[in-house]
């Protein structure tokens, strides 16, 4: 086994299908330090029945990515022969509007292997911020759920990996927005914040961009397994929302001002968390225009808004949508989602359908 430390790579993965079986790769691993302060729980008793009821879901709902994911249908999406051009977010792009067929073929590759590889990156966030949780988070309960979380996350990450490798053939890397959100939640040594910045802003808005994503594909591997991940992530979510709702109301003014605070700043971090500013720059675009251009595009603007659809009424449920900081909200065009359903009020019997065959 070989490590090679470094600071966050900047480079594109090609995956070539001739890769020997025995080859002897190099972990890339980059370190990060926390004061993670972790706790024992010695009252074992049930605490909170809402809880108890996710873990047992997320128990009965496991599925293999080897196993249930069927790999074997023909790759259909971006890139396969009946792929269209016309009516997409980028026609009046300036430089876009020179490429040739060709090119125009590879940057729409490009953007979604950059947009799954941050699926990816984020889904590995995921999972160590939820192996943090099992060791800080306070109540019997929530650690039993939060180590079922962390295995959900590994088999995410496994999946998206997956499908990168053998179906877009390309990976790029962390996007400077997510690395930062990520990096703050990580060597935060609040578990509540890391509770809220996961739970609430990143599931939220992967959960919105799964969702997104799945009715976007053409491709029915991509959908099959999106809509396995979606399942988990919305227990991921009405976890984090369920278990906030009471710890909140415990805190000081001071402190929910602070918790809200790290909210709104993860919420404005998040709205640049897919500008493929990479992908750009592969293909000469000025990245001052071309970020103003998707700020007005209104492919993109819906897309954003849609993100924040979900996040938005949880915040508002959990109490951390303070009404100091609504114009900052309002600023950021999702102050109108606030008043949509929860996750808290989440269909149980949704969450407990089984697993499609």
């Amino acid at each position: 086994m070989k490590i090679k430390y470094t600071k966050t790579p900047r480079n594109v993965i090609e995956f070539d299908e001739d890769v020997p079986a025995d080859l002897d790769p190099t972990d890339v691993v980059e370190i990060f330090q926390t004061p993670l302060t972790g706790s024992f729980n010695w009252d074992y008793t049930v605490q909170d029945n809402r809880i108890k009821k996710l873990y047992e879901l997320g128990k009965q709902l496991n599925w293999n990515v080897e196993v249930d994911v069927d790999w074997t249908p023909k790759f259909t999406g971006i890139g396969d022969e009946e792929f269209e051009f016309e009516n997409t977010q980028w026609d009046n792009h300036t430089t876009f509007k020179t490429f040739d067929k060709q090119t125009r073929l590879e940057f729409f590759k490009d953007l979604n292997s950059w947009a799954t590889s941050q699926f990816l990156h984020g889904e590995q966030g995921a999972l160590l911020v939820a192996s943090q949780l099992a060791s800080c988070a306070p109540t019997y309960n929530a650690k039993l759920y939060a180590a079922s979380q962390t295995f959900d996350e590994a088999r995410h990450v496994e999946a998206f990996n997956k499908y990168l490798q053998q179906r877009l053939k390309r990976s790029w890397p962390i996007g400077r927005a997510l690395k930062g959100l990520l990096d703050k939640i990580l060597t935060d040594p609040r578990w509540d914040l890391k509770f809220i910045g996961m739970q609430v802003v990143i599931e939220g808005l992967a959960l919105a961009a799964f969702n997104a994503a799945k009715e976007g594909t053409n491709d029915p591997v991509y959908k099959q397994m999106l809509e396995y991940i979606i399942r988990d992530e919305a227990r991921h979510v009405t976890f984090g929302i369920n278990y906030l709702k009471d710890y909140v109301t415990t805190l000081s003014e001071e402190d929910v001002m602070d918790r809200a605070q790290f909210a709104l700043e993860a919420c404005t971090v998040s709205r640049n968390r897919l500008r493929a500013y990479d992908v750009w720059e592969k293909y000469g675009m000025d990245l001052e225009y071309t970020d103003e251009y998707q700020k007005e595009n209104i492919f993109q603007t819906q897309f954003q808004d849609v993100l924040f659809s979900r996040i938005m009424p949880n915040l508002k449920k959990i109490g951390l949508l303070h009404d100091d900081l609504v114009p900052e909200y309002e600023k950021l065009g999702v102050m109108g989602y606030a008043d949509g359903d929860s996750d808290y009020e989440t269909s149980w019997e949704e969450l407990s359908k089984p697993l499609k065959a």
